[in-house]
């Protein structure tokens, strides 16, 4: 089974550990970045000494958070530094929301605060590419985010785009989405009634939660699937068994 490194930046927030644990059908090993655990360096001789895991990491999946990626943060600071090893290293990596900025702005890209976007929303794929295999285009997705990609990484390909911004672009061994493939409606709605912002937006976010934009959002969730696809296509350790990256997933309520 591939092993999974997942940099959790949510700032404590419950639900990032449960819902990726739930998508990603692999081994996962959580760092809570943002309190200044990361991974080992890429390639380190010493994983068992550094963190008790015996086992490599075929890749690694970036969370959201409520930070902002160009704050002068120190924990910020040093996971950008192993993410940049990791990438020269050759490392598959997955940005979502906050991982996706942070991404576009190691890769040289740049990123700024802007109008909100919130709720459920449409995606237009924009680059064919298999990250996207199975995914109906455009797509239902749920955004939740006030920073956007304003420039992107050179040589980095646009995957898919709304009116709001970016939503996903591949460079090499790295994919991103803005959007969220693994919200459920249970973290749907706990994010938009988080926000401070005023009540009309926050109802305009919460009527788009209508079981048919929660039931049409479940296609998105196959990004993970093709993500482990293609990293089990590039790892040098047994592949993992999964299932087709076209395979019906359950609706989460």
């Amino acid at each position: 089974m591939l092993h999974i490194a997942l940099l959790d930046a949510s700032l404590g927030t419950p639900h990032a550990k449960r819902n990726f644990q739930r998508e990603i059908d692999a081994t996962l090993t959580v760092f809570d970045v943002n309190k200044g655990e990361l991974p080992p360096p890429i390639n380190s001789d010493n994983v068992l000494r550094q963190t008790g895991i015996s086992d490599p990491f075929d890749a690694a999946v970036i969370s959201g958070s409520q930070s902002s990626v160009y704050h002068d943060e120190a924990w910020i600071a040093r996971l950008s530094t192993w993410v940049r090893s990791a990438i020269a290293s050759g490392l598959p990596i997955f940005g979502v929301c906050w991982g996706h900025q942070l991404l576009a702005e190691v890769l040289g890209g740049r990123v700024e605060g802007g109008a909100y976007e919130l709720g459920y929303t449409e995606v237009e794929q924009f680059h064919s590419d298999p990250f996207f295999e199975g995914v109906e285009n455009p797509c239902t997705v749920f955004a939740t985010h006030s920073d956007h990609v304003v420039e992107m990484p050179p040589e980095a390909t646009v995957l898919a785009r709304n009116e709001a911004s970016i939503q996903s672009f591949r460079h090499e061994n790295v994919f991103t989405t803005q959007f969220h493939p693994e919200y459920d409606l249970r973290t749907a709605k706990a994010m938009i009634e988080s926000k401070d912002l005023p009540a009309t937006d926050i109802q305009q976010a919460l009527a788009t939660c209508t079981a048919e934009n929660v039931r049409k959002a479940q296609d998105v969730k196959r990004v993970f699937d093709n993500f482990l696809s293609y990293v089990a296509g590039v790892s040098d350790r047994a592949p993992i068994a999964n299932d087709p990256p076209t395979a019906e997933r359950p609706s989460q309520p």
